[in-house]
Order: C-alpha cells, then structure tokens, then sequence
C-alpha cells in the first residue's frame, strides 16, 4: 500500500509539473504561428491598422463574456480614475504598441520582432525605476544582475539592429509562402522592407512598440490596485483599445473595400490573433501563472524565437544573419539575468515577511499545530503570486 500511495503521489506532482510545462510550450507556438500569419497578412495586400483593429475586436468579444460571467459577483465599483487607467492601458497596450508592432514586422522580418519581445522585462525594469515602482539596490546580487541583464538585452537589440554579417539558412527548402504575395505587392505590404533604411525604421518602430507595452505595466500595477479583477480589466483594456484602433484605422484607410473580410488569410489571421492568442492562450497563461507564478511564465518567452527562427526558415525563405544570431543570444541572456535578479528579490521578500509573521506564534503554538501553520503560509505566497497575475494581462492584447 505504501508503494503504490508513493507511486501515485509522484504520478500526481508530474502530472502537475508537465501540464504546465506543455501549456506554455503550446502558447509559444501559437504566439509564433501569430507572427507568421501576420507577415502573411500584410503580404497579402490587407491594411495593417485594419488588422490591429479586427484583432482587437475579436479579443474583446472573448474577454467581455469571460469577464461577465467570471467575475459578475467579485468586480469593484467602476471609478473615473479606474476608466482613465484602463484607456491608458488600451492605448500603451494594444493600440499604439500593436500598430507599432506590426509595421516593425513587416518591414523588419518575424525573427527580429519576436527577439525584441524578450526586451520587455529589461525595458519595463527601467521604466519603474524612473517611476519610483523599483530601486536599484547595487549593494545586491540580484540588483546587480537585474542592471547588467538590462544593458546586456539593450546592446544585443543596437547588434541585432546595424550588424547583420554573413547570411545563413537553418534549412534549405524550396517552400516560400510569401512567394506569390511579392508578385504584385499592395501600399500598406512589405514591398520595400528590404531596403536597409527600411530595416533600421522597422528596427525602432519594433522597439517603441516593446516601450509602449513596458507602460501599459507600469499603468496597469496602479490600476491593479484599485481594480484586482483580471478578466474584467482585460476586458476593459480590450474595449478600449478597440475604440481606439477603430478609430485609427477609419482615419488612415476610408476606402471601405479594405474593411471586407472574406474566406482567405485577412479573415483567419484576424480571428486567430483575436480568438487563439488574445483568448485561449490568455486562458492558459493566467492559469500558470495562478499555479507557478510570473517568473515560471516569462522563462518560456525565448522559446518563440527559436520556434519562429526556424518557421521563418522552412516557410518563409528568410536568412539568419550573424548579428541576428549574436544580437538574439545576447537579448535571451539579457532577459534571463533580469529574471534571476528579480526571483532573488522575490524570494527575500517572501522569506522576511513569512519570518516576520510566523517567529512569534510558532513558539507558542504545539508541535502538533505548526505543521498547518506552514501550510497556511504557502497559501499566503500562492495569494500573493495571483496578485501579480494583473502584471501579465496586457499581454492578452499583444
């Protein structure tokens, strides 16, 4: 009987490691798939702020339902300061940081957008410091690791950027989807992102869009504090992004045939970003990081560059350069040492409170009664990491 309970335990706890594990293997892949058929899109002949605008829309018609029905008895009173957050979000979230996104992809190329993304977390590191939400503690390991990290992910963005060296192709396929698309390629395509200036305005455009989210979180930590509900924030923050690409998107395109989606790569681009990546993928990632936290979710980020590097390859004919692949190691590296840094931070905050708590009750209660006081203590920290579920949600609209 001892066995087969040991037996069964271990089958539970990998079970509970793996499912994790293989969601967020899944979300990469589908982020990935989302680059492509972006590049796809845009090749095709459709706007790109269209498509931002669609994407959004099909985002919000995911999260208003889920936000309703979820948390329908959980929401707080909506204030004026909450809404002026919210719009905030929308604009620095989806709006402004996907149009960014998305014109840097197109003239640049899937490798060097999803290689940018793994900057978030250097650049946003940055932008709390200038609004006082971090310090740098130099005196530490981990706030030396987190600064080193940033001007380590920085310098391999500046590589990956203006040193390109001699070209290679992972696999050699005679495959190129973008083929037909270049024949007869529309205003709003890719027609010219191979010439070198476009590349360096892509290059920026991609890293204003990396900027622009990093402020979407840094809104977003205030407004979790004033409206901790998830789906009903995410919610929030998709409507208000939607108006707003609406709204852009009218401004720049009047021709109405532009807004017609029919049965071809427009229509199932839209919908996927919208429905696959802004909701069920948005689904998983909350869940793991309500079960593993933040810091086991931003580990699998640079798995979509590998994953897109090699797609690009087989699918699209696109060359990896020297710089891209130094550029690419030094930005991965870069991301890891601020992610080390700020699990160190993480832990020494979560020691010191949960010392500070239990020192004195633990003396006096009886040997029995302290292993429940334990227990109750690691539900305190799983309390305290679905706090930060908010921090990822902007993500949903990326």
């Amino acid at each position: 009987m001892g066995q087969q309970s040991s037996e069964i335990s271990s089958n539970v706890v990998a079970d509970g490691l793996m499912k994790p594990v293989i969601a967020m293997v899944g979300a990469q892949i589908a982020y990935a798939a989302m680059y492509i058929f972006y590049k796809l899109a845009a090749d095709s002949g459709m706007n790109l702020s269209i498509l931002v605008a669609y994407r959004l829309m099909f985002s919000s018609a995911i999260i208003v339902p889920l936000a309703v029905i979820l948390e329908r008895n959980s929401r707080p009173k909506l204030t004026l300061v909450v809404l002026f957050q919210a719009f905030l979000c929308g604009l620095f979230g989806g709006s402004l940081s996907q149009n960014l996104f998305i014109q840097g992809l197109v003239l640049t190329s899937p490798n060097y957008v999803s290689a940018t993304a793994n900057l978030i977390p250097a650049v946003t590191f940055i932008m709390a410091i200038c609004f006082r939400l971090e310090k740098l503690t130099l005196g530490s390991h981990a706030g030396k690791a987190k600064l080193v990290g940033t001007v380590v992910g920085i310098v391999g963005a500046m590589i990956f950027t203006f040193f390109k060296g001699p070209e290679f192709s992972i696999w050699s396929t005679q495959v190129d989807l973008l083929g037909p698309h270049h024949l007869a390629p529309s205003p709003s395509s890719s027609s010219s992102h191979r010439s070198p200036g476009s590349q360096v305005l892509g290059s920026f455009l991609a890293l204003g869009s990396v900027a622009s989210y990093a402020m979407c979180l840094i809104v977003q930590t205030k407004m979790s504090k004033k409206y901790p509900c998830h789906y009903s924030s995410t919610a929030l923050m998709s409507v208000m992004g939607s108006a707003q690409s609406v709204a852009f998107a009218l401004c720049v395109e009047r021709d109405w045939s532009q807004w017609k989606l029919g049965w071809n790569i427009k229509l199932f681009t839209a919908a996927y970003s919208g429905i696959v990546t802004s909701g069920l993928v948005a689904v998983l990632i909350s869940r793991c990081v309500r079960t593993r936290g933040p810091l086991f979710v931003s580990v699998f980020t640079p798995l979509c560059l590998v994953i897109v590097a090699i797609a690009s390859s087989l699918l699209l004919n696109e060359k990896l350069s020297l710089g891209s692949v130094l550029g690419g190691i030094l930005i991965i590296s870069g991301l890891y040492m601020v992610l080390w840094g700020k699990s160190k931070e993480m832990k020494k905050i979560n020691n010191g409170s949960s010392d500070q708590e239990q020192a004195a009750p633990a003396a006096l209660l009886p040997s029995s009664t302290r292993p429940q006081l334990q227990e109750s203590q690691l539900i305190e920290v799983v309390t305290r990491t679905r706090a930060l579920d908010t921090n990822t949600s902007c993500a949903d609209n990326i």
